[in-house]
């Protein structure tokens, strides 16, 4: 991830893209204890021509670097990384919020945990639904955090869902 880091810098260093944030299961692995996964999600907030919003400068950045598309991410070192524009104003929220730390002496901007478990929430897949959970057992959030950061994006109907579904508290 180091090798990502110092990419994700540069890219900003260079308005390539104007944030970044790092979420799903690599964020996840700053909170709880590790999880499989395949690559690195990372959030991006990038410019747009009215509503398109263009990843090519991306692409051709890492190609100028030797890094180089492999399905529908980039392989940056040992990491497939996606890189997904910021796609609402949760998202956006959440890398304005993203914490930093570092690896390997490198910083790097990674969402805080009640922004990653309220975007798995608004995706709602059943490995979301293991992230949020996860996120909770480790005693990192709350369920009122949770709760509040729901009801502020309209999501406090798939939090009661959750809720009821999951851990059977209103």
């Amino acid at each position: 991830m180091k090798e990502v880091a110092k990419l994700l810098n540069s890219m900003v260093e260079k308005n390539i893209i104007s944030d970044y944030a790092v979420f799903g299961a690599v964020a996840q692995m700053r909170y709880t204890e590790a999880v499989a996964t395949m690559d690195a999600d990372i959030l991006v907030s990038i410019s747009s021509e009215g509503d398109l919003v263009l990843i090519t400068p991306i692409y051709d950045f890492c190609a100028s670097l030797g890094y180089l598309p492999e399905g529908d991410a980039i392989r940056v070192g040992d990491w497939p990384v996606q890189f997904v524009p910021s796609f609402n104003p949760l998202t956006d929220e959440a890398m304005l919020t993203a914490e930093y730390t570092e690896i390997d002496s490198v910083a790097i901007r990674v969402v805080r945990a009640d922004y990653l478990a309220v975007i798995a929430l608004s995706v709602g897949r059943n490995k979301d639904f293991l992230r949020i959970l996860s996120l909770i057992d480790s005693g990192v959030i709350t369920h009122k955090e949770i709760c509040m950061l729901a009801g502020k994006h309209g999501l406090s109907d798939a939090w009661n869902n959750f809720n009821l579904r999951f851990i059977n508290e209103k």
